[in-house]
């Protein structure tokens, strides 16, 4: 879930050359992979298809030093998904990340600015 703060729109997303990383989505998928013990559950349960939450795996597993999803084949029990303790330590230090830049965010700065903000945009001409 991406970090709001009244008309403002956190969204930090870590880069790997020009590939993300990591970023507001491939968290929740991590988040619905842990819930869910299946990537093909954890894309359903985010409204993704089965082709979109594989690549995301598959980009997230190659951009960091270790794996952050390992995968058990089979489709019976004792197969499926799960993110591995690496994974789990990139996915805290992620939420982290976003809950000090919404700290941050609630300064003084930001409600400066927010003050000459209108409620609502003017009607397009």
């Amino acid at each position: 879930m991406v970090p709001r703060l009244g008309p403002l729109k956190l969204k930090p997303q870590i880069f790997c050359g020009d590939e993300p990383a990591i970023g507001p989505g491939k968290a929740d998928l991590l988040d619905a992979i842990d819930r869910e013990g299946s990537i093909s559950a954890a894309g359903r349960a985010l409204g993704m298809s089965y082709r979109r939450t594989w690549l995301l795996v598959d980009s997230m597993n190659r951009c960091w030093a270790e794996r952050l999803v390992e995968t058990t084949p089979g489709g019976g029990q004792g197969s499926g998904a799960r993110v591995t303790p690496f994974g789990r330590q990139v996915l805290a230090a992620y939420r982290a990340l976003e809950t000090t830049l919404l700290a941050a965010a609630d300064g003084t700065e930001f409600k400066a600015l927010t003050a000459l903000l209108r409620e609502h945009p003017l009607p397009t001409a």
